[in-house]
């Protein structure tokens, strides 16, 4: 069973293998993109300059402010032309590296497209029992943008611009499953950098484990789940060796199993998975 959870984590977890060409402001690559989408963004020379080993954001938009409304106005267009997945009408942060001043803000919509760093807070949802724990799994919503259907972690979201990991556990975690002030631990970071339909996921996921009473049942109150499922730790196990559970979800719950000692290390499948929860979200373009 590891070695088709491997495998499948592998071909959905893979390195970026197109070419990409970096986004730079103030000399700083914040972003990637391809070439497809350089050439169109060549209609903005005012906010653009391309060339044709890099994009770099006119030297005139010279703040956050006006960034952000030249990326909005550029992120609307886009939208119009059906490039980008559904508006979300939130913005996300965008730095040279973690921990630095926004140097604009963006669309989510828009934030793989331009192959901006992202960052989320997720939560496993666990209950314990005699045998160990049981995992609670949300299935998200069809009319969901993003992996429509999908089992996916009981509490997850991407942190706007403003927020906090803890502050978008506590939102989401009301939205999501009717939980008031979470008591989550927080259990580290996973990343991941992979090619997508709509551009380049390049996101650090910061992993909470959220313990729940045994009598605990979700109350999904913002429509994004439509569903909910109690799994003990084999069938959480049967589970992503399957496309039913999104990319994301995966590697938050390996992390867990990993940690809970739950997947054996003598395994021949288990350094594959191991190594998945120590990639990083740097990059090198593909040539």
């Amino acid at each position: 069973m590891l070695a088709r959870i491997a495998r499948r984590l592998a071909s959905v977890l893979a390195p970026p293998e197109r070419g990409y060409l970096p986004l730079l402001v103030q000399d700083r690559v914040v972003g990637w993109v391809t070439p497809a989408r350089a050439r169109r963004l060549e209609g903005w020379p005012e906010v653009f300059h391309v060339a044709p080993n890099r994009i770099e954001c006119a030297p005139s938009l010279a703040t956050s402010a006006t960034r952000t409304a030249a990326f909005a106005d550029v992120a609307r267009t886009l939208a119009e032309e059906n490039a980008l997945t559904a508006w979300r009408d939130e913005r996300y942060a965008v730095t040279g590296r973690p921990g630095e001043e926004p140097l604009f803000e963006i669309e989510r919509a828009a934030a793989r497209y331009f192959g901006v760093l992202t960052f989320a807070a997720h939560a496993n949802g666990v209950v314990s029992d005699r045998q160990g724990w049981l995992m609670w799994l949300a299935r998200r919503s069809p009319t969901k943008p993003i992996d429509p259907g999908l089992l996916d972690n009981l509490v997850g979201g991407g942190i706007a611009a403003g927020a906090t990991p803890a502050t978008t556990l506590i939102k989401e975690a009301w939205e999501e499953a009717g939980i008031d002030v979470p008591a989550a631990r927080a259990s580290g970071q996973v990343h991941i950098c992979r090619d997508q339909p709509d551009g380049l996921q390049r996101e650090t996921i910061y992993v909470h484990d959220l313990w729940l009473p045994p009598d605990f049942v979700p109350a999904n109150r913002d429509g994004e789940a439509v569903d909910h499922r109690l799994c003990a730790a084999d069938d959480i196990i049967a589970v992503l060796a399957t496309d039913e559970i999104t990319a994301d979800a995966s590697l938050v719950v390996v992390d867990f199993l990993i940690r809970q000692g739950n997947l054996p290390a003598h395994d021949p499948s288990f350094p594959a998975l191991e190594s998945l929860r120590h990639r990083s979200t740097s990059f090198a373009a593909p040539r």
